[in-house]
């Protein structure tokens, strides 16, 4: 099934219609956002338009077409196949993955028990964050990477949409499956919101290496440590770290001789460097790669490489 087939026929019939007319390369659509009587906006090669009544892509808001509260919840019982208790274990965590890998975020009205959010109800937001593989995005990182035949450990630091979970899912894809110049080896990818590996049923949906084994859905620290005692990785990689309990989990990992790679939120490496749990690891030197990336030009662009004393192996003459 074609990607624009696997997205149009989740929505509602008002909502597939409007999309369904949109002309644009669904290869390149990265978000479409529904919100209850709000206009209708898809995220297009990195620029965001309103989907008009018509079904085109226009830049005024009185032309969008305004999603009802009634198309939000026929859209969610596509979604969840009429069955939302079935997916109830992943809307505690705000999202669903469905066939090919996409990811449908939801907002709503949380149900709280004992501090613990229980289910969500009364939907009325929708981000679908569309599945995409790009072979080969990571073939200009990867030769930095390596000291010898080994992987070092790898920080992508990154602004929003600038590409950085494509270009970690195809670097665990070449590192678990190897190339001329460096042999496979085994991976452990935790994939804390189903975006790496996009599990649908247990079932990876994006390729990431014969070597590869992933924890779908499990917390990053909790899993990090997990893969260490039960499948004896050789790198594990995660996305977007960043709390106080990921840094334990990190020096772990590394304490056990395993390389990490992972990405984190930020514009460069002094922007990381301003918050206090991402500090500790640039002054710890705990990375010895930092690959940092922007939307200049086209999303995915690597502006530097550094190692963990700020030199430059790729870009300017230092990062910091």
């Amino acid at each position: 099934m074609e990607k624009r087939d696997q997205i149009i026929r989740i929505f509602a019939r008002g909502i597939r219609e409007r999309i369904g007319r949109v002309e644009v390369d669904f290869e390149d659509v990265q978000e479409i956002r529904l919100r209850a009587e709000r206009p209708l906006l898809l995220v297009y090669r990195g620029r965001e338009y309103y989907v008009t009544g018509g079904g085109g892509l226009g830049a005024r808001s009185d032309e969008a077409y305004i999603v009802t509260r009634d198309e939000l919840r026929e859209t969610m019982e596509y979604i969840s196949n009429y069955s939302l208790y079935a997916f109830e274990e992943e809307l505690r965590q705000g999202f669903i993955t469905i066939q090919g890998g996409h990811r449908i975020g939801v907002a709503g009205r949380t149900v709280v028990e004992d501090s613990h959010i229980r289910s969500m109800k009364y939907i009325s937001f929708i981000n679908v964050r569309l599945s995409h593989q790009v072979r080969g995005c990571g073939d200009a990182v990867m030769p930095y990477i390596y000291e010898g035949d080994r992987v070092q450990h790898t920080l992508i630091v990154s602004p929003p949409r600038c590409g950085k979970t494509t270009l970690l899912r195809d670097m665990i894809r070449q590192i678990s499956t190897g190339s001329r110049e460096h042999k496979g080896v085994t991976v452990g990818v935790v994939d804390e919101r189903s975006e790496l590996g996009a599990c649908y049923q247990g079932v990876p949906q994006n390729d990431l290496g014969m070597r590869t084994d992933i924890l779908d859905c499990c917390p990053k620290a909790r899993g990090m440590m997990m893969l260490i005692r039960t499948m004896a990785p050789q790198v594990i990689a995660v996305d977007e770290i960043g709390s106080r309990e990921d840094l334990e989990a990190v020096e772990y990992v590394m304490n056990c001789g395993c390389k990490l790679v992972a990405t984190v939120h930020g514009s460069s490496v002094e922007d990381i460097r301003q918050k206090p749990v991402l500090r500790d690891m640039v002054r710890g030197k705990l990375f010895e790669r930092y690959i940092i990336l922007n939307n200049r030009g086209y999303a995915g662009r690597v502006e530097e490489i550094a190692d963990s004393e700020g030199r430059r192996l790729y870009g300017r003459e230092a990062i910091w």
